[in-house]
């Protein structure tokens, strides 16, 4: 079985995930000396869809015992820590939070960037790790984004095999894999440790594509006030393992839960796919998201303070 021929570029772009996962594993190996090594203190940073993949990273890369990891969106960055690396990540390579901040540390801090943009500022200031091949027409971010996580994990030895096959599974069940999210009128996502940046994104992605009611939390935080807008008709998607309670505190409250026993970046592919679903139901264009262009490039009364 396979999936109905993508309309749009959203559908073409997150259609093509399974196979750059696996053709990750070449980049990570070709740019392992632009990457960060064991032992290192390392900031990541990006905006949007690029901060949620770098939490995930910085995540992962500490529970590994890599070295303290730390995710921040540029103009937060508490970059005078003795960090003897930053990672950028950015598909434009124009967002003008992360060229200033790559600006300021640039001869100071050993840098490297991420993106699928040739011939933009980014490049030219910190050690490129170029990936056309997942550029994006969408304003919304899939490929990209989820590439650019899946070279990290390969670089940490992660063998992301399984999961471009579970992925590949989940595009071909199409729209019977969506269950009670189908019509959900609110989602809340949760994750545990890595998670909880693909828990972000998740919710990111329905809001941006669909302009759906989405939240998220780390998962134990669900108890503490989000459990109070749990009920029937409402979904909580949970990303990772879940806690002991966790399925029953649900249940009370009458909402759906949606938790599936496979690679949490595959799983966040169930969720492109309902963005794409969900949007299409709504009349909406996912293609061009209201009020969002591909890249925040702001005028220079409005740039963050050197």
């Amino acid at each position: 079985m396979t999936g109905p021929a993508p309309t749009t570029h959203l559908a073409a772009e997150i259609a093509t995930q399974p196979a750059n996962w696996m053709a990750a594993r070449s980049a990570a190996e070709r740019n392992a000396g632009a990457l960060p090594r064991p032992g290192e203190k390392v900031a990541v940073v990006g905006c949007g869809t690029s901060l949620y993949m770098a939490q995930a990273y910085a995540a992962l890369r500490e529970e590994q015992g890599q070295g303290v990891t730390d995710a921040w969106t540029p103009t937060e960055a508490r970059i005078d820590r003795g960090y003897d690396r930053l990672l950028a990540i950015t598909r434009s390579g124009t967002t003008t939070e992360v060229i200033d901040l790559l600006t300021r540390v640039n001869g100071k801090i050993p840098a490297s960037v991420i993106s699928s943009s040739p011939g933009t500022p980014a490049l030219e200031l910190a050690e490129p790790i170029l990936m056309p091949e997942v550029d994006e027409k969408s304003v919304v971010q899939t490929r990209f984004a989820t590439t650019a996580l899946a070279t990290l994990r390969w670089h940490l030895g992660h063998d992301l095999s399984l999961a471009a096959e579970q992925a590949q599974r989940i595009i071909d069940a199409g729209v019977s894999g969506f269950g009670p999210a189908l019509t959900a009128d609110q989602l809340t996502f949760v994750g545990r440790g890595w998670t909880n940046g693909v828990a972000q994104e998740a919710a990111l992605k329905l809001r941006e594509s669909a302009q759906l009611w989405t939240e998220s939390y780390p998962m134990m935080e669900y108890r503490h006030g989000p459990l109070s807008i749990s009920a029937p008709g409402r979904v909580v998607w949970a990303f990772g393992d879940l806690v002991p309670g966790f399925a029953e505190d649900v249940a009370v409250t009458g909402a759906d839960l949606i938790h599936d026993e496979v690679d949490p970046l595959a799983e966040l592919v169930r969720v492109h796919l309902l963005c794409v679903e969900r949007a299409r139901r709504a009349g909406l264009d996912p293609d061009a998201p209201r009020n969002l262009t591909r890249s925040i490039i702001l005028d220079p009364a409005a740039a963050p303070p050197a």
